[in-house]
């Protein structure tokens, strides 16, 4: 596939319809060099998850059945409030841990919510019966061509506003994001995948070498918790690097985050920056990088009264 096409057409399809996210550098998180930031967590629903599901309902012919979607929780609120916005009704399943959070921005979406007992998996499995029963168009979370090339968007964006890093950190659940960062960038730029050490499909594809079923729990499990990686970024990620941090090192990167810069991150949000401020990865000696904050729906919402 020529992704390099197929995300510049995307750009050019959901422009207008998702936000464009600021970017900034930060030397104040405690680093021994600065550190580009693309906020992504400003992005509708607050997480980069809406340019995917904008360009799959943009680029295709949706069925009066409307859209499906399962989720951990960010895709299913993103793929509820394109459709809200372009006018198709929306059926979404989320796992219980999604937690109360995730679960009350659907419903204040307005899409058709039930929630699943168990995990992601579970979602999907329902997901797919209600698409066979009636003829919903599935959005995919994360192993799709058009979700990846959605994805994608937010690193062609990055490109545009001035990008100089050398390197390209990125938190990994299903994959779509990264996949949209390896197919945009194509060896331009090097892309570190970072997992949770309890949620860590990719780097357990990688050392497999296939993909295979993973356990899933952990703080950051409601967003990076999918059980196994994406088959497109499976494909794409052969011999990056990947890493993993822990739980203590995500929750330390959101506290940074907040105390530098007053960033309020839910954990996924601050996975990647995790292994910088863990040191589970440490740049050569004049290596520039960038960090994606991906994600700010923040359990408990911390405004709730």
């Amino acid at each position: 596939m020529d992704w390099k096409t197929e995300i510049s057409a995307a750009a050019e399809r959901i422009n207008g319809y998702a936000q464009v996210t600021p970017v900034m550098t930060s030397d104040a998180l405690g680093l021994a060099q600065p550190v580009e930031m693309k906020l992504e967590h400003f992005q509708h629903t607050g997480s980069f998850k809406a340019r995917g599901a904008f360009n799959t309902l943009l680029s295709t012919d949706v069925p009066a059945a409307g859209v499906v979607a399962a989720s951990g929780g960010n895709h299913g609120a993103a793929a509820a409030y394109a459709a809200r916005a372009l006018g198709h009704p929306a059926k979404i399943f989320v796992p219980e841990m999604a937690g109360p959070s995730k679960i009350a921005l659907i419903e204040r979406i307005g899409a058709d919510l039930s929630v699943v007992p168990g995990e992601y998996a579970n979602a999907l499995s329902m997901a797919r019966e209600h698409e066979a029963r009636t003829g919903a168009m599935q959005i995919h979370a994360y192993d799709a061509p058009a979700t990846v090339a959605g994805q994608g968007t937010c690193f062609a964006e990055w490109d545009s506003q001035g990008l100089q890093a050398d390197t390209v950190l990125v938190a990994v659940g299903g994959g779509g994001l990264i996949a949209g960062a390896l197919a945009w960038f194509q060896g331009a730029r090097k892309v570190v995948a970072v997992e949770p050490e309890t949620s860590c499909a990719l780097n357990a594809a990688l050392q497999a070498g296939t993909p295979v079923d993973v356990s899933v729990s952990g703080i950051a499990a409601n967003a990076l918790g999918a059980r196994r990686i994406g088959d497109i970024c499976f494909g794409l990620a052969q011999g990056m690097t990947s890493v993993l941090v822990s739980d203590d090192a995500i929750a330390e990167a959101q506290q940074r985050l907040w105390q530098a810069h007053r960033i309020l991150v839910e954990p996924a949000g601050a996975t990647a920056l995790a292994a910088l401020t863990s040191g589970v990865y440490t740049p050569e000696p004049g290596e520039r990088v960038a960090v994606l904050v991906c994600g700010g729906n923040i359990a408990p919402d911390p405004l709730t009264v």
